[in-house]
């Protein structure tokens, strides 16, 4: 692992710092890289971010463009405020006003937690003159033709807001629910599959599963799960947890997923949070999906998980082991090495795939041509893994392995 650690202890590229003279945020935009010209990664927002979370969360976001493409470096924007403050949507267009410039040339962001790709991202980075908040990627990698350029630009524009009509990758058609909505936790949920696929040479049907977060990408996860046929067994998030014994059905899953209040977990039967901690945590199941956020999962509940017969970790959120390291930490490796865990830059590479696609020429613009081509990158991604050494254990090792040799 002595590359991983050279490439997580280089210094970042470009750290730029704001300060909001008039609520006190801060943000930071850590760009690791200019490889290829350009660097992507989205926006997140939380009350307590800190630089050094914002440099990881970027040095992640480069190690996930070699699975998802196109070949650039790594960013993110991370900006220190409460999300749930009145004031929050002045904060972000303060500070995309101030980002401009550099989003217009060789930076390109999206959505990332408690920030919309479609509700904020987007409005907002029009109203000062940016056709799409990839624009820096397209300009900066390609160097595309003004003809060029309008045709990549015009297809994010219509592939990233495209209301998905396809039932079998929404849990509702009346309501409005875009392909940015869907596509992470499809990915996570892809991951399995092609796991089961791979390693057990099985489907995940009938298999128990635990989903901690119940955000877009957790409740996406649990909604493609329950199609598969696994039996999500147990949900929480900040707000509390529901539990089935038997599996809820898709019928149920669904329900969850439309009836939520700010992205958060709504039921009759919903448990506080501490009630619900307990006993997520002591739950027989197969597998696990943390997407609540970054660095939640302790040694306590490492332990928990080997107790109760968690065979796979698909990391829906970015970084979720409680450690200082970037990549591979000792919670992480010792997860890797009882368990299998399969990457967040694999597993969660959804939404970045899905932007290098709408990139390309002669492109499908339908869901079905769209979430395929995930599930086809990440199918990919995990077979090379398996070819190379992750057949029995240390899959995320692996892949580390294989990611950061393409990069030094």
């Amino acid at each position: 692992m002595e590359l991983v650690q050279v490439f997580e202890d280089k210094a970042p590229e470009i750290v730029f710092e704001w300060h909001d003279a008039e609520t006190g945020a801060q943000a930071w935009l850590v760009i690791n890289s200019l490889r290829g010209g350009a660097a992507g990664g989205g926006t997140r927002m939380r009350d307590g971010l800190t630089r050094d979370e914002v440099i990881s969360l970027a040095k992640t976001m480069e190690i996930k463009f070699t699975v998802s493409g196109p070949e650039i470096g790594g960013a993110k924007t991370g900006i220190n405020f409460n999300p749930r403050d009145p004031r929050r949507r002045e904060v972000l267009e303060r500070w995309y006003r101030v980002a401009a410039p550099i989003l217009k040339n060789y930076y390109g962001t999206g959505g990332d937690m408690n920030v919309d790709e479609i509700e904020d991202v987007i409005p907002i980075t029009e109203d000062y003159g940016i056709w799409h908040p990839q624009e820096g990627i397209v300009n900066g990698h390609y160097k595309p033709t003004e003809k060029e350029k309008i045709r990549k630009i015009g297809q994010l524009r219509v592939g990233v807001s495209k209301i998905i009509e396809d039932p079998d990758f929404t849990p509702s058609r009346p309501k409005k629910i875009t392909i940015s909505d869907m596509i992470t936790g499809y990915g996570v949920a892809a991951s399995i599959w092609h796991y089961y696929k791979l390693w057990h040479h099985a489907n995940p049907s009938g298999k128990r599963a635990l989903i901690q977060g119940w955000g877009n990408v957790g409740a996406a996860a649990g909604f493609f799960l329950a199609k598969m046929g696994v039996k999500v067994v147990g949900i929480i998030d900040i707000s509390g947890g529901v539990f089935s014994e038997q599996g809820f059905s898709l019928t149920e899953i669904t329900e969850l997923f439309l009836h939520r209040e700010d992205r958060r977990l709504t039921s009759p039967a919903l448990l506080s949070f501490q009630q619900a901690d307990a006993k997520f945590w002591n739950t027989k199941a197969d597998i696990m999906i943390p997407a609540a956020g970054s660095r939640l999962i302790d040694q306590h509940h490492i332990d928990l998980m080997l107790q109760n017969g968690i065979e796979v970790i698909s990391c829906g959120a970015n970084v979720p082991f409680k450690e200082q390291a970037v990549f591979y930490g000792s919670l992480l490796q010792q997860a890797d090495s009882k368990m299998h865990v399969i990457p967040d830059f694999i597993a969660n590479c959804g939404m970045a795939r899905v932007f290098a696609y709408l990139m390309h020429r002669d492109i499908d613009i339908t869901d079905d041509a769209i979430f395929n081509d995930v599930s086809t990158t990440i199918e990919k991604a995990l077979k090379e893994v398996y070819a190379n050494g992750g057949k029995d254990s240390f899959i995320s090792k692996t892949a580390l392995e294989i990611a950061i040799k393409k990069l030094i």
